[in-house]
């Protein structure tokens, strides 16, 4: 049975610390990498918060672009804790923990805040998960909060790593570029999944050899609307973040990032015009599957009416000569009964040609 895990808006005081997600068992973890042109080091194991504090107060690297990783919001003390390091308003960690809110992005001061829903694909395609995932830019350090562990943004370290591509040429705005587009591929992985399901309806539709065909289709509805629910407050973040004017410039944001942006507003585009397309191709199989029942309906009335036009006359005969009236000359014939037999097969063959000629079988 498929289920959408749909998440209640909570009413959460702006100041009020409270983590509104689902994901409380496993416990928080942080990774921490910094990194300039040259080289990179990491932290990965067991990575406190002195260590954090550590690392992002040394002035010899006050030049590195700094990547801290937060996996699991759970700990609400801890994420007040770096919310307090950053210089967060409290209201945005608060945010950070209330994960009933949409996607949107905020600029306060020198800290930029940008909160987006990331779908988590699942081998079941009967079910849509979400994750919030929050970032916090401020200087060269980018700050992103996920509610669970995964491996997304896996591609990117290894970036690091090796100095792939021109991820430690750039600073924290090109990291923040690199993870939403992490974060967006999900959901084309998610549309290709659905769109498989929905070639199978497209067929099954014009075999309509399942009784559940109605009930898979709109399960299939719910889920991309879900899913457009998602991408479009994204769509409208990042279409800011492009299209900002010379005096409106996020300040955390390098003009020279806006093309990257363009690309993810773009993507973000063609994820609506996918599900947009999805859709149409589900109201078209399910009106083909409504208007094929309907025709083998129409078949069927139509047998069952000819037989019954038929068997009128028939009836009629029957009828008539059923009846015991003493004066009824027929009843004394000899040959009555076959003659009756004769006439009755006669109007039937007769009925039939006549039927056949007017094409109405």
């Amino acid at each position: 049975m498929k289920r959408i895990e749909y998440r209640k808006v909570r009413n959460v005081q702006p100041n009020f610390f409270e983590y509104t997600g689902e994901y409380k068992t496993d416990p928080v973890a942080m990774q921490l990498f910094i990194f300039n042109e040259e080289g990179y080091e990491e932290y990965t194991k067991n990575v406190g918060l002195d260590r954090v504090i550590k690392e992002c107060t040394d002035v010899n690297q006050a030049e590195d672009v700094k990547w801290l990783n937060v996996h699991g919001l759970h700990d609400t003390e801890l994420i007040r804790k770096i919310g307090d390091l950053f210089k967060i308003d409290s209201f945005v960690v608060s945010d950070i923990l209330n994960t009933s809110r949409r996607t949107r992005i905020e600029e306060l001061g020198d800290v930029l805040f940008f909160s987006v829903k990331s779908v988590l694909p699942v081998e079941e395609i009967n079910m849509i998960k979400t994750e919030q995932v929050s970032f916090l830019l401020k200087d060269n350090v980018i700050v992103s909060f996920q509610e669970k562990k995964s491996d997304y943004f896996e591609h990117i370290r290894e970036r690091i790593r090796t100095g792939t591509g021109i991820v430690r040429k750039k600073q924290n705005d090109y990291l923040l570029y690199l993870m939403l587009d992490a974060i967006m591929e999900n959901f084309y992985i998610t549309l290709e999944g659905y769109e498989s399901r929905i070639e199978i309806f497209g067929n099954e539709a014009k075999l309509g050899v399942r009784n559940d065909f109605i009930t898979g289709v709109e399960k299939t509805k719910d889920s991309l609307n879900y899913l457009k629910r998602a991408i479009a407050p994204l769509r409208d973040a990042l279409y800011n973040l492009k299209s900002v004017k010379e005096d409106e410039e996020f300040e955390t944001i390098h003009k020279t990032t806006h093309t990257y942006f363009a690309r993810l507003h773009q993507k973000c585009l063609e994820l609506l015009d996918q599900a947009e397309y999805d859709l149409s191709a589900l109201d078209s199989a399910s009106n083909f599957h409504f208007a094929a029942q309907s025709q083998r309906m129409n078949q069927i009335m139509k047998t069952l009416t000819i037989f019954s036009v038929i068997f009128m006359p028939l009836t009629f005969i029957v009828g008539v000569y059923g009846m015991n009236f003493d004066n009824m000359p027929e009843l004394h014939t000899r040959d009555g009964y076959y003659v009756v037999w004769v006439v009755m097969i006669v109007v039937t063959i007769g009925m039939a040609i006549y039927f056949k000629r007017k094409r109405w079988f």
